[in-house]
């Protein structure tokens, strides 16, 4: 190979060209400890989100936070980003009081435990990393909140439960498939049955009333009332001593089933997500 075979870097300005190279290189420092301390921050450097490394869950003391559960009200819960939304049925159960979060590794704003009606099992609508999102069963109606995954249970359930108020038809499903639907009552217009998702939150046998055999709270709540029953205006599944409220509007907001659909529905396990719409 000869001299004139050697690749040639173009010629220029000798002074301008090592100056150009100093302040690549400062750039490049500069960028380099920009990455550092925004990875440090536990954010992403592109889209600077939350990593799953954030160091922003600190330690929080417990006694501190407002249990989410059917009586209490969390109004610092972020709200349920699509609450028409199918989920693909996981659902997941606390192994012991652990904080509820506004985003993964985020500030804290309240607890959930592994149990309050029964178990404890709510429904996943998003994961990302080692943080479950799930919906929650305290006021307002669709809150959601954040929790480490590690200190979770996690299962599937194969059902759906859509209820159509415009319609009045509640149906139930099977691995996606429609098993058998039900006219049903619902929520005078004064005090309606609240759309969104939701789910079931328990199963109670009551001896001090007599409409319904079985009693299945949701993890919805009245939008008008704040209580009846004797309770805290939790919305719930159960039949009525006559079947001529099937088919009106004339509860307080609960769904009123006739005793099939309520034969069927407890054999649904806790956690269910239940989608109630207009139709």
């Amino acid at each position: 190979m000869t001299n004139q075979d050697i690749p040639r870097t173009p010629r220029g300005d000798s002074a301008s060209t090592r100056l150009a190279y100093v302040l690549s290189g400062v750039l490049l420092v500069a960028l380099g400890l920009v990455a550092v301390l925004v990875l440090s921050a536990g954010a992403d450097p592109v889209t600077g989100r939350p990593t799953s490394n954030a160091t922003s869950t600190k330690p929080v003391k417990l006694s501190s936070l407002v249990e989410s559960t059917t009586h209490t009200r969390l109004d610092a819960a972020p709200a349920d980003p699509n609450p028409q939304q199918a989920t693909k049925g996981w659902i997941v159960r606390p192994t012991k009081v652990i904080a509820l979060r506004v985003s993964p590794g985020g500030r804290a704003f309240g607890k959930v435990g592994p149990k309050q009606i029964g178990e404890t099992w709510l429904p996943v609508i998003d994961q990302r990393d080692q943080w479950t999102r799930v919906l929650l069963p305290s006021k307002p109606n669709g809150s959601t909140g954040w929790l480490r995954s590690a200190h979770l249970k996690r299962t599937l359930t194969p059902y759906l439960i859509r209820v159509h108020l415009s319609s009045m038809r509640l149906a139930l499903f099977y691995h996606g498939r429609e098993m058998n639907s039900w006219t049903i009552g619902i929520g005078k217009p004064d005090t309606p049955t609240p759309i969104g998702r939701t789910f079931i939150l328990g199963s109670i046998v009551d001896p001090n009333q007599t409409y319904s055999p079985i009693i299945l709270p949701l993890g919805a709540h009245s939008e008008t009332l704040d209580s009846f029953g004797g309770g805290p205006g939790t919305v719930a599944i159960h039949t009525w001593p006559t079947t001529d409220v099937l088919g009106t509007a004339s509860s307080n907001g609960c769904i009123r089933v006739p005793q099939e659909a309520l034969n069927q529905l407890t054999r649904v396990p806790l956690g269910t997500l239940v989608l109630v719409d207009q139709h």
